[in-house]
């Protein structure tokens, strides 16, 4: 059971890798190996065959997912590599989470179309605050991607 959490963030320390790390911990603590990697946006993903999971997190700037999480799905082979995996994602940022879900999901949404997406989350102004939110999402990702799998 392994996972990699695909991510970028314009700063270092803030809520994304707040919510990236509790995250991790938690799928850790289940048994999940976990491993996070930056998205810059001319990379080869080939490396993704080796995990079960990739979960995509993106904070969002001026209304906008992270520019370089964007540019990786124009400029490289991260859709390609995204193929046949079991996809979970989040987005942080600064409003409501109504908000983000008409306007900033869709952004990240557009570009997984066909995928499996097994789970996604917004974490804004409620649930960004909330130190039990990451952890729900992460129990609720391994239920759907891990509880079954033989040990």
């Amino acid at each position: 059971m392994n996972a990699i959490i695909l991510y970028d963030a314009l700063t270092s320390g803030g809520s994304t890798d707040r919510i990236i790390d509790a995250i991790g911990e938690e799928l850790v603590k289940k048994g999940v190996y976990v491993e996070k990697a930056k998205t810059p946006p001319r990379a080869d993903y080939g490396f993704l065959d080796e995990f079960e999971l990739v979960i995509i997190a993106s904070p969002v700037y001026n209304f906008n997912l992270s520019p370089n999480l964007v540019a990786a799905f124009a400029q490289s082979n991260l859709s390609e590599s995204l193929k046949g995996k079991k996809i979970a994602t989040f987005l942080v940022c600064g409003g409501p989470e109504l908000t983000a879900e008409f306007l900033y999901m869709p952004q990240l949404s557009l570009r997984l179309i066909g995928q499996n997406i097994v789970a996604q989350k917004i974490f804004g102004l409620t649930e960004k605050s909330n130190p039990q939110s990451p952890i729900t999402f992460a129990n609720e990702i391994y239920q759907k991607v891990f509880a079954e799998l033989p040990l």
